[in-house]
């Protein structure tokens, strides 16, 4: 069998037709869709980047792995310790390794390895192509090699391949000719309110209105889709119509690969994945063109899998992890799930459309914030460990079916639920601890690491190289002040006093 993985970074399902998207953002997603099963409740275990990847391709929650944030020790995995031989885990027990010992040609075509010096991404690849910007390189020059690739390849049996698409990942970088389809179409109806937008102003932290350049406004002229900050319906519009714009564009492109399959004449026999490593926050809990955060904005991913002897135009709404993926694609290709994968299979559901999905998720991100968070029926349970300068409370609660974009914190309202979610976060960290005695050279929760050495690497205060350091800070507060949010300067200068000294 051959199999095409498509990831596409910061790809949210909403913003997807397929998934009811009121914007003509996936035309050729939309129809690989119709022909496959489409996953609805589909999250990412770890975000952001870094860490989702590196949970898919290891098979392995991050708290197991060590890598949790994108610098410090937790942006790097634990040292395996004695029981390294001479190739370690990601090697011999990697997804892409599972698939050379059945006998399967591994390539990716993706800068990501490189682009966080995250090596062990590469583990098990018979084929890397590294396009080589560290993620600024738009589709038009990803999809001269994939096509280069396939022409060579394509008609022969039994190969994986990993393609990676960056076009909705700020800054949005799809060529200026390309115009703007959306200028015309209406912006989703729960950001389409001056109120919200005048709330959403006042709100402090990396990536929040007024600084969506993280901790302040600066426009980058060579990259005029995207914008500095956000104060009014133009502005939010053009932060909105340049991520749906990217969304096109690699759909766009998408549509070539497709016509490259059916030209070798092997498009109706391969398995086709399309996914992400993480959504992205538009809005939700203030925070915009970031993945930042664990919650339904950047934590949700679509899942589309057309499996040539699957199920055709149908949908599931089981819970899954992205690390799901691994143990499902072992259990299609009659492989075995290797001993230390925390994945669960729902291959019956790819062939016949059972129902087998998880009774709850827990989610973690500790590059941004570091928070854990619970997910199960209607409900997400959130819980903050570090606020990244946001001042998140350390309970938060959304009911997500009368609320998807988490705009009314529930907690105070319904304590007996957030005790339901902690004792769901409690039951599976005890389980993780457990496992980790069993498996690890340590005992130690990276999410307590991240904290230690300063704080999640995009809002640190320690003395390494991560952002924005004790006299970033300082001058971010004084941006604060000067913008109109004394009051929240206020509170982050005395709720980290500890840290400045």
């Amino acid at each position: 069998m051959r199999i095409l993985y498509i990831d596409i970074d910061s790809l949210r399902p909403d913003h997807l037709g397929c998934y009811g998207y009121h914007r003509n953002t996936s035309p050729h997603i939309d129809r690989i869709s119709k022909e496959g099963l489409l996953c609805r409740r589909v999250y990412a275990s770890d975000a952001p980047c870094m860490p989702s990847r590196t949970a898919f391709y290891s098979g392995r929650f991050g708290i197991q792995t060590g890598v949790v944030g994108h610098g410090g020790t937790v942006g790097q995995p634990k040292v395996q310790g004695v029981s390294r031989g001479f190739r370690d885990d990601f090697e011999t027990q990697g997804l892409a390794s599972q698939l050379q010992n059945l006998g399967y040609f591994t390539a990716m075509v993706s800068p990501f390895g490189q682009r966080h010096a995250a090596h062990w991404f590469y583990a098990g690849f018979n084929e890397i192509h590294n396009t080589g910007k560290g993620g600024l390189e738009s589709a038009e020059e990803i999809q001269p090699v994939v096509a280069k690739w396939l022409d060579a390849n394509a008609a022969k049996d039994n190969w994986y391949l990993h393609i990676n698409f960056w076009d909705p990942h700020t800054p949005y970088r799809v060529p200026s000719d390309y115009g703007n389809p959306f200028e015309k179409e209406p912006l989703p109806a729960w950001l389409d309110d001056d109120e919200v937008i005048r709330l959403h102003r006042k709100a402090v932290g990396p990536h929040t209105a007024q600084d969506l350049e993280m901790y302040g406004d600066h426009e980058a002229p060579e990259f005029p889709r995207s914008c500095g900050k956000l104060t009014d319906k133009a502005s939010l519009r053009k932060v909105i119509d340049g991520y749906d714009t990217g969304v096109r564009y690699a759909d766009d492109h998408i549509g070539a690969i497709v016509e490259n399959l059916k030209k070798a004449g092997v498009y109706e026999d391969t398995l086709i994945v399309i996914s992400a490593d993480h959504g992205e926050n538009l809005g939700e809990l203030g925070i915009y063109a970031e993945h930042g955060t664990a919650d339904e904005g950047t934590c949700h991913i679509p899942l589309i899998i057309k499996h040539p002897k699957g199920v055709s135009g149908r949908e599931d709404n089981g819970l899954h992890y992205n690390l799901d993926l691994a143990p499902t694609l072992m259990d299609l290709l009659g492989g075995d799930k290797p001993p230390l994968w925390d994945g669960q299979s729902y291959a019956s559901t790819v062939l016949k459309g059972e129902s087998c999905g998880r009774e709850d998720l827990v989610v973690s991100q500790c590059a941004h914030v570091c928070q854990r968070s619970v997910r199960w029926d209607k409900w997400l349970y959130m819980r903050t460990y570090h606020d990244g300068f946001h001042l998140f409370p350390q309970e938060m609660l959304y009911d997500l079916e009368s609320d998807p974009h988490e705009q009314v914190n529930l907690a105070e309202r319904h304590p007996e639920v957030c005790r339901e979610g902690a004792w769901r976060l409690s039951r599976w960290h005890d389980a993780q601890m457990q496992k980790m005695t069993q498996n690890s050279c340590d005992a130690v929760d990276p999410l307590w690491t991240a904290i230690k050495e300063g704080g999640p690497f995009h809002a640190y205060l320690g003395h390494g190289p991560g952002q924005p350091g004790v006299e970033g800070f300082h001058a971010y507060l004084k941006r604060l002040e000067a913008t109109g949010r004394a009051e929240g300067a206020a509170m982050l200068r005395s709720k980290y006093a500890h840290h400045l000294g």
